[in-house]
């Protein structure tokens, strides 16, 4: 997978409302009604994330939840990374 060029990040960073880039990775804190909430998006998540071999780091803080993507095997942000983001927007 190759690595995005700056301005190929910079172009597709408005695509995945809500994320935004930190370095070579791309954040976004979601926040659910409560724990129970919390842990099922994270599961819907883990699905999405097995499905398309590409593991987001996850922090889970009662009620909200921080995920960061970016593509450690190639050392910054690829395609998957951007792909795998407006997936994760898609769910409820």
């Amino acid at each position: 997978m190759a690595l995005l060029t700056e301005k190929q990040i910079v172009s597709a960073l408005p695509s995945v409302h809500g994320w935004e880039r930190d370095g070579n990775k791309i954040i976004r804190i979601f926040v659910k009604e409560d724990f129970v909430q919390a842990m099922g998006f994270v599961q819907s998540v883990a699905f999405l994330a097995e499905k398309m071999d590409h593991h987001p780091d996850i922090d889970i803080r009662w009620n909200k939840v921080t995920l960061v993507l970016s593509t450690h095997s190639a050392g910054g942000l690829t395609d998957k990374d951007f792909a795998l983001a407006s997936q994760i927007n898609q769910l409820k």
